[in-house]
Parts: C-alpha cells; sequence; structure tokens
C-alpha cells in the first residue's frame, strides 16, 4: 500500500502565495500594513510551498515499510520494528487531535531521525513516522494495512481505547470543567484499561479519584459539571471492575 500525501497544504500554500502577490499589486498609497501583510503571506506561502513539494513517499508491504520524508529516507524491515502504535493524542479544547503513527526500533536499530516520542502505554522510546492528517487515506485505511503486514508488532490504539471505554460525548458550556484536565483523566483510564494490568488500573483509579476529590478546575469555558462527574462516575467503575483475568482460579 502506497499512501499519498494530502492535498491541503498545498492548496493553502498557493493561496497564501497569490492572495499576497495581489495585495502587492494594489495601488500602495498609504498602505504600509496591507503590504506588510502581502509580504508576510507571500513568505509563508512559498515556506508552506517548499514543505509541500519536499520528496514524500510511504510504503506498506510484506517486506516492512518504505519512507522517504525529510529526516527519514530508508526502508525498514518488519524485523527492525519491535512495535507499531498508531495513537491519538489527547484532545485540545475538546476538539480531536489527528492521529500519528509511532515506530519502536528493535534496541540493536537506530533509524536516523531524533526519538522525540514514546510508547503511549509502556514509555519504550519512539520515532513519529506520521501525523495521518498529512496523507489522503483514512486512519482505517493505514489500520487495516498496518495489521495485514505487521501482525502483531501493530497496535491500533484508539480502536482499543474506545473498546474499553467510549468517549465521552461531553457538552461545553460557561464556568465548565477544564476540558485539557477532564481529557487527560480519561485519557489515563481508558490507557489503564487497555493495558490489561490490575495495579495499573488501581494507580489510576486512585489518581482520578484523588483529583476529584480536591476539586476540579473551573475555567470560562469547559465541560458541563454534573456531565463530567457521570462520565468519571462510570471510568471509576470500569476500573474498579475486575476482569477474569485479573482473578485467581480458586484451588
Amino acid at each position: 500500500m502506497e499512501l499519498r500525501r494530502s492535498r491541503g497544504t498545498l492548496v493553502l500554500a498557493l493561496v497564501c502565495v497569490l492572495g499576497g502577490v495581489v495585495l502587492l499589486a494594489l495601488p500602495r498609497e498609504g498602505a504600509l500594513l496591507r503590504t506588510i501583510i502581502a509580504v508576510g503571506a507571500v513568505v509563508l506561502g512559498v515556506v508552506a510551498l517548499a514543505s509541500a513539494l519536499r520528496p514524500f513517499r510511504f510504503g506498506i508491504d510484506a517486506d516492512g515499510l518504505t519512507i522517504r520524508r525529510p529526516g527519514l529516507r530508508r526502508s525498514i524491515p518488519w524485523a527492525e520494528v519491535d512495535a507499531l502504535v498508531l495513537d491519538e493524542p489527547p484532545r485540545r479544547d475538546g476538539r480531536p487531535e489527528p492521529p500519528r503513527l509511532l515506530l519502536v526500533p528493535t534496541p540493536d536499530v537506530a533509524l536516523g531521525p531524533p526519538v522525540t516520542a514514546s510508547h503511549p502505554l509502556d514509555g519504550r522510546p519512539a520515532v513519529e513516522l506520521l501525523i495521518l492528517d498529512q496523507i489522503r487515506e483514512q486512519p482505517e485505511q493505514v489500520s487495516a494495512a498496518l495489521s495485514r503486514y505487521a501482525g502483531e508488532r501493530f497496535v491500533d490504539l484508539p480502536v482499543l481505547r474506545r473498546a474499553a471505554f467510549a468517549d465521552p460525548d461531553l457538552p461545553a458550556g460557561v464556568r465548565g470543567y477544564r476540558m485539557d484536565q477532564v481529557d487527560q483523566l480519561i485519557r489515563r483510564g481508558q490507557d489503564a484499561l487497555v493495558s490489561g494490568d490490575a495495579t495499573t488500573r488501581q494507580a489510576a483509579r486512585a489518581a482520578i479519584e484523588r483529583i476529584v476529590t480536591a476539586g476540579l478546575p473551573v475555567a470560562q469555558r469547559g465541560y458541563g459539571r454534573a456531565q463530567v462527574h457521570a462520565v468519571l462516575d462510570a471510568l471509576l467503575a470500569a476500573l474498579a471492575d475486575q476482569p477474569s483475568t485479573d482473578r485467581k482460579t480458586a484451588t
């Protein structure tokens, strides 16, 4: 499977350049501010255009990954991949962030680009390969290809999180709980559930209870308080539940 680069950045870059050129072509009498804005738009557009036109290739097949992008140009066989994780950063101001693909190399492999990320569940150093809003394919298509070729190395974490505890649809309003704080608590609980580890679940439950008891921070615009408490109560109940894999069989 060959991933194709999104055209959104290229279109935006062209709009900036053309808009700046049009502004510069207009009469300039007493238009210093307009000239500054026009030059800024052209410069911004040129920079974005240069980035959009850089060579890009991202292939997924039975042999591994073939990547050609700034900072990483090489083929990565599956033997050099310890784990691949499709992750979704916590929401920002209540809006979802685009998923990203992280690679944890085997211990004896140096991919080249700096290690700037970590495995969301166990903290192993990872390299960010791709942000999925940079390509035309949907996350489901990328996940299907990686599941097919990478096998057990690949984890679609957003799917596992939603299966463990569904993402709540929290309404926003005036003087509600801070969105980033609530989203982080929900994410911690989801990851603890996905981990399948009883100790991790207990630690997450204790941390959430402690923060809720101390009082969640309030913002000028935030999540509805009653709805947040209902969601967190359900999350705490899920974390307290002991699945069969954690119970010891009586003898």
